[in-house]
């Protein structure tokens, strides 16, 4: 399982045997069952998380309520950059949607890389940009798709996460209310239906 960071770093960029046995030293891992909070919104992010295995929910609460606005499975980073490079209060949770393996990133271990491997900055940033792009493609679509164009994309894009999270908490992804997802979904599949002969 520990050698999924170092497949996810060598297909941004090649490494090194020697790279790679530094990322595998370097590596911190954390079991935490489900419901477990890597961050309570209020705290200023120190760490950042590379999911081995598992499913990490962000949310915020709205007028006492849960919205959740990412869900962060293998493969992905769980990243607060406003938090960590600012030093701020985060306004979001992360919460372990399911029993979750997480590599536990910090500031002062990946100094330690950097300076070992001064190329590993070049590629963290790679990195960064992807995160980043990523975040920004959602966003957008959350400001211009419809509610059932953006759980169309999430089906078409991520399809394990219709499996693995809770209705209400899909609903809320997508901006609506579960009955109203309940109806998008009808119309999907009533669309989906061949027409009788």
């Amino acid at each position: 399982m520990k050698n999924r960071l170092v497949d996810y770093f060598r297909r941004i960029a090649p490494l090194s045997d020697e790279e790679a046995r530094a990322i595998l030293d370097s590596m911190v891992v954390k079991t935490c069952p489900k419901g477990t909070h890597l961050l309570m919104a209020g705290q200023v992010a120190t760490e950042a998380y590379f999911v081995l295995q598992g499913c990490v929910r962000q949310y915020s609460v709205v007028e006492d309520e849960e919205r959740s606005n990412g869900f962060f499975t293998e493969d992905d980073w769980v990243l607060s950059i406003h938090s960590m490079m600012n030093q701020t209060p985060a306004d979001h949770f992360w919460v372990c949607a399911e029993d979750t393996t997480v590599v536990v990133g910090t500031e002062q271990r990946e100094g330690d890389l950097y300076r070992r491997f001064p190329r590993f900055e070049s590629i963290s940033r790679m990195v960064m940009q992807k995160v980043l792009a990523e975040q920004q493609e959602w966003f957008a679509s959350y400001l211009t798709d419809t509610p059932e164009q953006r759980y169309l994309k999430l089906s078409r894009t991520r399809p394990d996460i219709l499996q693995r999270i809770p209705q209400y908490q899909l609903a809320s992804y997508i901006g609506v209310k579960p009955e109203s997802l309940s109806r998008i979904r009808k119309r999907i599949v009533t669309r989906a239906k061949p027409a009788a002969p």
